[in-house]
């Protein structure tokens, strides 16, 4: 019973740790298309490799990596190895 409970901790904490850093990559996201966008709307449209759009790309890079872990604890859940 031990080990279970441990086991239902440590998962809880991945998952939380999962729900931060999604929250975060979002936010930089966010961040990034709207200094990106007032930026354009100012200046016109950004060259490909400038910092902001560099930065937003960096940040939608991490959502999907993201992504594919929220997928394979969806998949443990549905499958009865986690819980």
């Amino acid at each position: 019973m031990a080990d279970a409970t441990h086991k239902r901790a440590t998962w809880r904490r991945q998952e939380q740790e999962l729900v931060e850093r999604w929250s975060a990559a979002m936010e930089r996201y966010r961040v990034a298309h709207e200094q990106l966008s007032a930026r354009e709307q100012a200046q016109g449209r950004c060259a490909p490799d400038d910092a902001l759009v560099v930065k937003a790309e960096a940040a939608r890079a991490e959502i999907a990596t993201l992504r594919k872990q929220v997928a394979r604890l969806k998949r443990e859940f549905m499958s009865g190895n986690r819980y």
